[in-house]
């Protein structure tokens, strides 16, 4: 059974549609030409067994009683009925004895049940069988009890006697075998046919798998992810479906596969000018140490405090890459109810360490929020870090929380208008800020998770002069229930 079931598992999913579907069609075929059968086998023994009674019921007590004593005393020469009774007709005791009536061609194989209608004395009392005769021929048989008169007067009741009468079944057989021949065919060409059927079903069900098996193995080939599945817009089965999640994969694969492939490029790009640096720096004071020739201890201090500020540009790039690269279901893992104003709160005390000639200001308010905690203080050191850099020396940043949303603006040169739509794309730096420190992955960094906490970000002009940077956080003032 189990290598059966193996075997079936291993078939094209077409065939085992088609096979399924035939197996159904012939169970209902099969029931339905079964239950024919019986009820038209049910209605001609009915026909026959009302024959059999309207015969039989047909003569008097007197011509029954007269006609059992005479087959019992002289059997050959006794009559029944004026031969209103066609077919077989025997009396028989209780003991088995048989008495056949005029007419009957051969005897009717007698059972125990027959013999027990003879022990009962009940007109009503009619039994139906199948039987055969002597010669092996089927019958229908009914069998009944006989009451005989006992005398002129008295109704007594001489029991241990029944009549079998009996017709042959050889044309109610034929028929039913007609019909099962019949239906046997009608059945055979049904479930063929719905074999075919369903077939051509699966075929064109399943058309739209074999596209999309074929834009697959076409992908895993050549791993081109432009490939899409057309789809009728109006439709909405199982398999449209299907087809319009493989074409958001394709189109999301090949728009991750776009940005990886601009990130490397990118971070390539950024990469080679602190490197650039260092090589050089290291050259330099590798040459005076192989030629015995010393720098002079300024110049010797500033090559190494400029590899070491090219190895901080080093390390934060690397960093930034890493959060990055770093993949949606990563974080979601670490989500958990974070208290905004506590986080903003420790982004200033970084922001305060970094520009100590600045006045930095906050007003916070409670805010709960559900964010990843280190990616989300990250994001405000990154708009602190930002507003601290822009901001001239003694100037001020002003910080407020309120409701969500939360406000850093500073008081620097501001960032002109065709610039704006470009402050969070990776790797862009202002051409007034190229001589500044950092990567152009910061703001990248705060947007993305913003996005992931389900706000909003924004970067514009502020009144008076300066940038006003806007962070909107879904929460609460109060943190949920536990």
């Amino acid at each position: 059974m189990n290598r059966v079931a193996r075997r079936f598992r291993s078939l094209p999913i077409r065939s085992r549609l088609a096979m399924l579907v035939a197996a159904a069609v012939a169970f209902a075929v099969a029931a339905v030409s079964v239950t024919c059968w019986f009820i038209v086998q049910g209605k001609l023994y009915g026909e026959l067994n009302n024959d059999l009674q309207s015969s039989f019921h047909g003569m008097s007590a007197d011509e029954f009683t007269q006609l059992t004593k005479t087959c019992l005393q002289e059997p050959s020469s006794s009559q029944f009925g004026g031969g209103r009774l066609r077919g077989y007709a025997q009396i028989i005791s209780a003991d088995g004895k048989v008495c056949l009536l005029p007419g009957s061609t051969a005897q009717v194989k007698v059972t125990g049940g027959d013999k027990a209608v003879a022990k009962t004395p009940d007109p009503n009392s009619d039994t139906f069988r199948n039987g055969t005769d002597s010669k092996g021929n089927a019958v229908r048989v009914m069998t009944t009890a006989l009451l005989i008169k006992d005398g002129p007067v008295t109704q007594g009741v001489v029991a241990d006697y029944a009549i079998v009468v009996a017709v042959p079944l050889e044309g109610t057989q034929s028929t039913l075998n007609e019909l099962a021949l019949i239906l046997l065919l009608v059945s055979g060409i049904g479930v063929l046919g719905a074999g075919a059927a369903g077939l051509m079903v699966a075929r064109a069900g399943l058309r739209p798998v074999d596209k999309l098996t074929e834009a697959v193995e076409h992908v895993a080939r050549t791993e081109d992810l432009s490939i899409r599945i057309p789809v009728e817009e109006d439709s909405d089965d199982e398999i449209a479906r299907l087809s319009r999640s493989f074409n958001s994969m394709t189109s999301s694969l090949a728009n991750s596969h776009e940005l990886q492939q601009q990130l490397i490029a990118d971070a390539g790009h950024e990469l080679r000018t602190p490197l650039t640096s260092l090589r050089t720096n290291i050259e330099l004071l590798t040459r005076s140490e192989e030629t015995g020739r010393p720098i002079p201890e300024a110049d010797r201090k500033a090559l190494l405090a400029s590899v070491k500020a090219q190895m901080t540009e080093l390390g934060a790039l690397i960093g930034d890459l890493q959060e990055l690269s770093r993949s949606e279901g990563q974080r979601g893992e670490r989500l958990q109810v974070v208290a905004l104003e506590d986080t903003v709160e420790s982004a200033l005390r970084r922001a305060r360490l970094r520009g100590p000639e600045l006045t930095i200001t906050a007003d916070l308010q409670p805010w709960y929020v559900r964010a990843e905690p280190a990616a989300l203080e990250r994001a405000v050191v990154n708009i602190l870090d930002n507003a601290v850099k822009f901001s001239p020396e003694g100037g001020t940043v002003e910080v407020q929380l309120t409701e969500g949303v939360l406000t850093v603006r500073d008081h620097g040169p501001g960032i002109p208008a065709e610039e704006l739509p470009h402050v969070f794309d990776r790797f862009w730096r202002s051409p007034s800020a190229r001589a500044l420190p950092g990567s152009g992955l910061g703001l990248s960094i705060v947007a993305r998770t913003v996005q992931q906490a389900g706000g909003e970000v924004s970067l514009g002009h502020a009144r008076g002069g300066g940038t006003v940077a806007t962070v909107r956080l879904p929460g609460a003032p109060t943190p949920p229930p536990a």
